[in-house]
């Protein structure tokens, strides 16, 4: 069993693409696997694409939701808030299987589907990881999708399982429950300067390392701090994926290439000062960057047709009562790129 969290601590970098990418590929590629898709993010972008797109998608989300109990990660999350400490017999009410739905995605690949209702749950989750009694409520709660995995990793039985989680940008506690379920840590970021900011956020956050003085005095009282005490398990920084790269005459363009040299000298000066939050602790993270080129034709169409890359071909589309052309050369180097991520797994 090994799981991977998408996660950057900046919305809009294309983390719930990447993770719908990554989960069909590799089901694609390994289909003596088992790979499951847990979607810890209210917007559920990474279910409705898995499902079908839009509008289908979003409508077999709703019948999802409408079912007792939810068939969702809320759904899920609502049986350990009304058995905290217990651990569930049988998982298979939270659990569906998209090909059912969208005939394009492997049979292999399982969903937990997202819910919007996580935002109204947060509250009682945290609520009731600070309970008194029993002494480790918080470390048991924090646990509660690690159970999950292990749960329907054992489900798998011989054939190997691979998660792939969803996460949303806050760092509210249905994304700490998410973190803590994962193995490692995938980071997708574009070429700006808040996405290097939110590089150092995810740093802060999950492990409690800054260099900046107004910030230490709360990293006596952070997620980060408590999980050392509590012997919490955390995710190690895997792979960084600078996605949309801006490309002008065939070469990523200047201003792009500034601010790579800025993410890479912060990235590798975190990992010089702190090595064994990272999956290598040997070579820098700067030599394995990947580079995703920007390519809105295909990635708008396979997202909201949820049509996988194996599955996606050249040509004229009707897309959205318009005809779009996806022309071979660029989405065979996006295909590839993109495969260069599902071979990191």
């Amino acid at each position: 069993m090994t799981s991977y969290a998408f996660w950057n601590n900046k919305g809009g970098v294309g983390k719930s693409f990447l993770c719908f990418i990554a989960a069909c590929e590799y089901a694609h590629k390994f289909p003596g696997s088992d790979v499951y898709v847990l979607d810890l993010c209210p917007q559920a972008n990474v279910s409705e694409t898995l499902l079908g797109g839009f509008p289908k998608g979003s409508k077999v989300m709703n019948d999802l939701l409408a079912r007792k109990p939810r068939a969702s990660i809320a759904g899920y999350l609502d049986a350990r808030l009304s058995s905290p400490f217990r651990q569930l017999e049988d998982v298979d009410p939270y659990v569906c299987r998209p090909s059912g739905y969208n005939t394009a995605i492997p049979k292999n690949l399982s969903l937990i589907c997202g819910d919007n209702l996580l935002e109204v749950q947060s509250e009682a989750i945290r609520q009731t990881s600070q309970l008194a009694v029993p002494y480790d409520s918080w470390k048991q709660v924090l646990r509660w999708i690690r159970d999950l995995t292990t749960a329907l990793s054992s489900k798998s039985g011989d054939r190997p399982s691979v998660f792939i989680i969803d996460c949303n940008p806050s760092f509210a506690i249905f994304t700490q429950l998410a973190l803590v379920a994962a193995d490692h840590v995938i980071v997708p970021f574009t070429a700006d300067d808040s996405s290097r900011r939110a590089v150092e956020n995810v740093v802060t956050l999950l492990y409690g390392f800054t260099d900046a003085a107004d910030v230490a005095p709360y990293t006596k009282i952070s997620f980060a701090k408590k999980a050392k005490e509590e012997d919490l398990p955390t995710p190690t920084l895997h792979t960084f994926v600078s996605n949309r790269v801006t490309k002008y005459e065939g070469q990523p363009s200047k201003a792009f290439q500034a601010m790579i040299k800025a993410m890479k000298r912060t990235i590798d000066d975190i990992h010089a000062k702190h090595r064994e939050v990272f999956s290598s602790t040997i070579e820098k993270p700067s030599t394995k960057f990947l580079f995703v080129p920007d390519y809105h034709s295909a990635s708008i169409v396979a997202a909201s047709t949820g049509t996988p890359l194996h599955k996606l071909t050249a040509g004229p589309k009707d897309f959205g009562g318009e005809r779009v052309q996806i022309n071979p050369p660029p989405l065979n180097d996006y295909r590839n790129k993109l495969t260069e991520v599902v071979d990191r797994l």
